[in-house]
């Protein structure tokens, strides 16, 4: 007889208690458990050993592991298979997570279409029938007619359904709807999500058939569940963008077969989601030249450079506190750097709101920004333009030194491919590499000299 007990589980982390908390003392979180049933089979501990005998395997030094090329499948996105590290890697589970409506699904029918001409593809849907799905795929511009297509959410069902077709790519949309009969949970509650990525993972890994799954987000921009799902796939990607806008971004945040942090841009259309080739020219398209508060920076996005707009707006307040509003950037570094105009350059900051945006939508987390918005802020409060043809790139510390980037040549690269005449960028970056012909390189040391050039009158 299988005996019930209930315990409280943390949404969060996944941790049980015997009795509710208000607090998790695990991660943290408050106001987090919820009611599990949980149920123990009096299973034999023989057969439980005896299987993990039959399994075991030899243990190898390192040496004598031989190196094996991973075979990758190439998709028809350049954008998608960037993401992925060059393309969909047999036998991984990859976790795919956004807002609700911005195209997660319509990426993945695209990707199946597309490889179902050439591959036995299995698209699993949980949330749709297969006449929503049939009209879904009917708008895109890809023939979906050999896509293999099942509506479950029962585990064990898709179990023997995998094992029947036998496919080579399995997509499974949502990973909130599917749920394993032996456990009394909810779908989409802890145990059921954290099972049912189990049981996905042991079909990708024996059967080596790539999986993704589709994720649901939390209010706050996670992935529904428990962290521990995110440690348990082999790549985590999240979908991000704005409902009005037509530009996508899907990034990697764990990647075990590539470089994480990568961006991939898309565009959304009536037949589906286009590749951007060059993203640089589209967040670029729409700028603002001679301007007063518009510099162009050169951030890293994985292994990409792109060149984006930073605005910033710097009026009188009429409050006691003034506001300090940013978008795109951190609000603690838009306080930091503008200490450090107050102090260094002696601008009186002190009675003038200041708003920073970057334009496109995109996130900035790179110090490489520094300078430009520096530079922006300055503009701003001078109300003087800066050439639209100027790039900045360096990181600034608190005394007003411009500090060393990586990759700066090829952000310089980037800068001089798109026709811009100079770029500012640290002294000590200066050396060791080649210059482009037709751009201007000039190294600074501080946030004076910056500011000497790029205020300059011409």
């Amino acid at each position: 007889m299988a005996k019930k007990k209930i315990v409280y589980e943390c949404t969060a982390c996944g941790h049980q208690y015997p009795k509710w908390m208000g607090n998790c003392l695990n991660c943290g979180a408050w106001n987090s458990m919820e009611e599990v049933v949980e149920q123990k089979t009096t299973s034999s501990k023989h057969s439980v050993r005896a299987q993990k005998t039959n399994h075991s395997q030899k243990v190898q030094t390192l040496k004598e592991i031989k190196n094996e090329k991973t075979p990758r499948i190439l998709t028809n996105s350049q954008e998608f298979n960037r993401v992925l590290g060059g393309g969909i890697v047999q036998g991984s589970l990859v976790l795919i997570g956004g807002d609700p409506g911005i195209g997660k699904s319509t990426l993945l029918l695209q990707m199946c279409a597309a490889l179902s001409k050439e591959k036995k593809v299995l698209y699993i849907t949980g949330e749709e029938s297969l006449n929503q799905t049939k009209l879904r795929a009917d708008r895109l511009d890809e023939d979906a007619s050999a896509l293999n297509v099942f509506a479950e959410t029962d585990l064990e069902i898709i179990h023997e359904v995998v094992k029947k077709v036998e496919p080579e790519l399995i997509v499974v949309d949502s990973i909130q709807t599917i749920y394993h009969p032996e456990i009394s949970s909810a779908p989409g509650s802890v145990s059921q999500v954290r099972e049912s990525t189990q049981s996905l993972m042991h079909i990708a890994k024996q059967m080596n058939i790539a999986t993704f799954i589709v994720g649901h987000v939390t209010k706050e921009g996670q992935i529904a569940g428990p962290r521990l799902l995110e440690h348990m796939v082999d790549t985590v990607l999240y979908f991000e963008g704005d409902e009005h806008h037509a530009y996508r971004i899907l990034r990697a945040v764990k990647n075990r077969f590539g470089s994480t942090n990568e961006m991939g841009i898309f565009e959304m259309k009536q037949a589906g989601l286009k590749s951007v080739p060059n993203p640089s020219e589209m967040f670029l398209e729409e700028r603002s030249t001679n301007v007063p508060g518009s510099t162009i920076v050169a951030t890293m996005e994985g292994t990409r450079p792109l060149l984006i707009e930073v605005q910033a707006l710097v009026t009188p307040t009429t409050f006691n506190n003034p506001r300090r509003m940013a978008t795109g950037i951190d609000h603690n570094r838009l306080s930091l750097l503008m200490a450090v105009l107050e102090k260094k350059e002696g601008y009186l900051l002190q009675q003038q709101d200041a708003y920073i945006k970057v334009a496109g939508g995109v996130k900035l987390s790179e110090p490489a920004v520094d300078l430009g918005i520096i530079i922006a802020t300055a503009s701003s409060f001078k109300d003087q333009a800066v050439d639209g043809l100027d790039c900045f790139i360096g990181e600034v510390g608190l005394t007003g030194e411009v500090r060393r980037v990586s990759r700066i040549e090829q952000r310089v690269q980037e800068a001089a491919k798109l026709g811009f005449k100079r770029v500012i960028i640290p002294k000590t970056n200066i050396g060791g590499w080649k210059f482009p012909e037709n751009i201007e390189v000039i190294g600074v040391s501080s946030t004076n000299e910056a500011l000497k050039y790029a205020l300059k009158p011409r």
